[in-house]
């Protein structure tokens, strides 16, 4: 069963937490309605995700039986078989599509839900081998979940947020792949024979100070009068810094591995969604 558990990759599914952030910011997180949508939509999106993952590792397996440390994923190391990887699978795709049409979903979430399909089993099936687009592709990963949770509650959230959601998500994207080129080889992952440490270093700064600026816009936009988010842009900033602060140190630059290592990182998480909610909701 751990190894089964293991294969869901369930630490991953806070990346799935972006789905309720365009009810978090509309003010109607606490109406019981659409919060009960939008957990319905993080639960579809988080068994989405890792049926995603089971056929990236199914497919990535020879390689991973080759790698210091994915070669104890249970698919290459033998702990779970490749008819019992692919039984699993198709029972996730049905709990989605069962979950999906109990939940009524509109149509533009199952397109989102449909995309996030597609672009991963390109990724899984060669695209990831492409530079920038490779990149890019992790990027679409992020803001289809926030595109998903927009949809599934049929809230529409600024223009701004969402491009604070590419901008981090591409430096988030670009670190990793600094991490693995500092930590691994070239060999490792065949897109790093394309990129450098200099190129992903200055393009993360780049896309850092986009996000930073693109979230500082959207706290002071017309939408959010009388919200005074704007007095979370220097939290924001510290959570920046002491991201940034991390990934330059002994990390291979996996965000999720970089949030849940760092105690100090969470408490400031934990500091900007309590001043964020109290400022929101007056709590």
């Amino acid at each position: 069963m751990k190894n089964y558990l293991r294969l869901l990759r369930p630490k991953h599914y806070v990346k799935n937490v972006l789905v309720l952030l365009p009810l978090f910011f509309s003010g109607r997180f606490f109406e019981r309605m659409p919060l009960c949508v939008g957990l319905l939509g993080f639960a579809a999106f988080c068994l989405l995700s890792s049926l995603v993952y089971i056929v990236n590792d199914l497919r990535d397996a020879p390689a991973d039986r080759l790698h210091p440390t994915k070669c104890r994923r249970p698919i290459a190391s033998g702990a779970v078989g490749v008819p019992s990887a692919l039984a699993l699978a198709a029972a996730l795709g049905a709990a989605v599509l069962l979950l999906g049409i109990l939940a009524r979903f509109p149509a533009g979430s199952w397109l989102c839900m449909g995309v996030y399909l597609l672009v991963n089993l390109g990724y899984s099936f060669g695209l990831k081998n492409l530079p920038i687009l490779d990149v890019a592709l992790l990027v679409s990963g992020f803001l289809l979940r926030v595109l998903f949770g927009a949809s599934v509650t049929g809230i529409t959230i600024s223009n701004w947020l969402y491009l604070t959601v590419v901008s981090i998500s591409f430096y988030l994207a670009l670190g990793k792949r600094r991490g693995e080129l500092r930590r691994q080889s070239d060999t490792a992952r065949l897109v790093l024979r394309y990129y450098n440490d200099a190129f992903l270093s200055r393009n993360m700064s780049s896309c850092l100070t986009l996000a930073v600026v693109f979230y500082s816009l959207w706290s002071v936009d017309e939408a959010n009068a009388g919200t005074h988010l704007v007095w979370t842009v220097p939290l924001v900033l510290c959570l920046c810094l002491k991201y940034s602060l991390t990934v330059e140190g002994n990390s291979d630059g996996d965000p999720v591995e970089v949030i849940y290592g760092d105690k100090v990182l969470l408490v400031l998480i934990a500091l900007f969604a309590a001043v964020t909610t109290a400022l929101l909701y007056g709590v």
